[in-house]
């Protein structure tokens, strides 16, 4: 793709183009904008070097002789400089050389069938201070009958694209006037958080968690303790003043649980000690990779820190997963991949606490009985993790659940318990969260059921539909009753005709819609309608409300 950009437009720079999952992407600087109408052309040129069948060449130049070559390259030369080798790798075909680590296929002709999907912006190096560069997306696959699978899900996804879903559901909105990255829940977004909130309270209570809640800013004296701003200044905004003190929004709820912990005098028999918030955090993310509800500057985290004796982390650990997988489960997520990420370059504390951590996380993992992915410097500045990916009704990965080993922030908060020795000594403490953000779980969500929540989730769970002005009365009652029931229930008698009314609550993906016309209010029933299975005739109030709440109930 590279070389049939550059041929079409010889004057171009080129960034950098690396692999994807499903496919790939390059950066370009060029002289014009390019439009969907240019993808044609280039994917031609691209056919054109494949069936020539060009070898792929590979070499190590040393540093002097690819900057001379790549000197009219600016961002080429930019990662020469970067890279810590003395020699750097080049590949070629034909007459074309770039940079790349390789490998390569044996030669062009060994391309099957590809795809150019669309262009976007993209700053050099995603820092907004740099050139706007222009990306070029595309995917390839080893058979005409793969792509064409693959576009079908591309096409699929669109359907169920959650900024699309969101706004035609009425559940959220980003005002400009509020701020980039700043949600604004709506009614119907508001019930969807408050099913997900009261059920993840509930759970957490019966699985012996205490349940917390601190401020949003703190002094920049915690921060400094913590670590925070020696370590994540990046991702904090910028402190404000109050009583001349400086203070920050919070990135993070962990250091508000710790000075919980440490407020009384703990004991070993009063250990584990489990601490949960839905807390919400804001964070600094730069706006090229805002998105959506998956990327925000301000999320509410389902947090949680455990701290315990040493011997009881490995037992602690292993519960977190075995709850977060039921706890995925219950939302409708079957298969979960986990990454157990280790130490990163910039970290804080003993190598040898680290491995120990490490093992420790290793051994719970193989105690669950999930194979893991090693995710080696993917480890947070305080320690060792295991995340958990999960996958969408389109196979698609997500990170939601996070557990996090920390012998850092009990050292540096000076934290301690009464041993059974009557000494003092140090607790370890675990980082988790079940769902991650809310509002990148409730995006997944929004994406995996394509709107159509099932019936315990569903904000609006059954809309009841007079057919005439005259049974509006009888279809309040109705509704009245409904929500008695704690059914989510909606009177439609506006007085568009019913089949409309009908097929605006299926658009709006409402579970089932209740109809009443004389002969309902005369027998006092409702005719049934389900989302999923169409008419199922006329019902008792009360016999609805029993199969409802079964479901509910069942969480199916």
């Amino acid at each position: 793709m590279a070389e049939a950009v550059l041929t079409l437009f010889p004057e171009g720079k080129l960034g950098i183009g690396p692999v994807i999952q499903d496919g790939f992407y390059y950066d370009f600087d060029l002289p014009r904008a390019l439009t969907s109408e240019d993808l044609p052309r280039i994917e031609e040129m691209m056919q054109r070097i494949v069936s020539e069948d060009h070898p792929f060449q590979h070499e190590e130049w040393e540093k002097g002789p690819a900057r001379e070559f790549f000197g009219a390259q600016p961002f080429k030369l930019e990662l020469i400089e970067g890279i810590e080798d003395p020699t750097v790798s080049i590949y070629s075909q034909r007459g074309f050389t770039d940079l790349c680590r390789g490998p390569h296929v044996a030669s062009t002709g060994q391309v099957k069938v590809f795809k150019l999907l669309h262009v976007a912006g993209a700053y050099w190096r995603g820092d907004e201070k740099r050139p706007m560069l222009q990306r070029i997306y595309g995917t390839a696959w080893e058979s005409q009958e793969e792509l064409d699978g693959y576009l079908k899900r591309l096409e699929e996804a669109g359907l169920r694209d959650h900024r699309r879903l969101g706004r035609e559901l009425g559940l959220y909105s980003i005002e400009d006037e509020v701020g980039a990255g700043l949600v604004l829940w709506h009614p119907k977004g508001g019930r969807l958080r408050t099913i997900i909130e009261d059920h993840w309270r509930r759970e957490h209570l019966r699985g012996g968690y205490e349940i917390v809640y601190t401020p949003h800013i703190g002094r920049a004296q915690l921060w400094e303790t913590s670590g925070h701003l020696d370590f994540y200044r990046d991702s904090m905004y910028a402190p404000m003043e109050i009583d001349k003190l400086a203070y920050y929004a919070k990135p993070m709820n962990c250091p508000f649980h710790i000075l919980i912990f440490g407020s009384s005098v703990r004991s070993y028999r009063n250990l584990p000690l489990r601490l949960a918030e839905l807390g919400t955090v804001y964070r600094y993310e730069r706006p090229g990779v805002l998105h959506g509800l998956m990327r925000v500057r301000g999320f509410t985290q389902d947090d949680a820190h455990i701290f315990c004796r040493p011997d009881q982390v490995e037992g602690e650990i292993e519960a977190v997963l075995r709850f977060t997988f039921a706890m995925l489960r219950t939302f409708g997520f079957q298969e979960f991949e986990l990454y157990l990420a280790t130490r990163p370059e910039k970290f804080v504390g003993e190598p040898a606490h680290w491995e120990q951590a490490t093992e420790s996380l290793r051994r719970a993992a193989d105690a669950c009985g999930t194979p893991y992915h090693l995710d080696e410097g993917g480890g947070a500045f305080y320690g060792p993790k295991l995340d958990v990916k999960i996958k969408d009704a389109l196979g698609r990965e997500w990170q939601c659940a996070t557990v996090q080993f920390d012998f850092n922030e009990p050292e540096r908060f000076d934290l301690s318990f009464v041993g059974a020795d009557g000494k003092e000594h140090r607790p370890f403490m675990v980082h988790r969260a079940l769902l991650g953000s809310l509002e990148r779980f409730l995006g997944v969500l929004i994406e995996h059921y394509g709107g159509a929540f099932p019936a315990w989730l569903a904000p609006v769970q059954a809309v009841v539909i007079p057919i005439a002005d005259r049974h509006a009365p009888y279809a309040r009652q109705v509704c009245e009753r409904l929500r008695a029931a704690d059914c989510r229930a909606e009177l439609d008698d506006r007085s568009e005709r019913m089949n409309a009314r009908i097929r605006d609550a299926q658009l709006q993906k409402v579970p089932y819609m209740l109809v009443v016309g004389d002969r309902e209010e005369a027998a006092g029933r409702v005719a049934v309608r389900s989302r999923e299975e169409g008419d199922l005739g006329s019902w008792e109030v009360e016999r609805f409300l029993e199969t409802l709440q079964q479901r509910v109930g069942e969480r199916t």
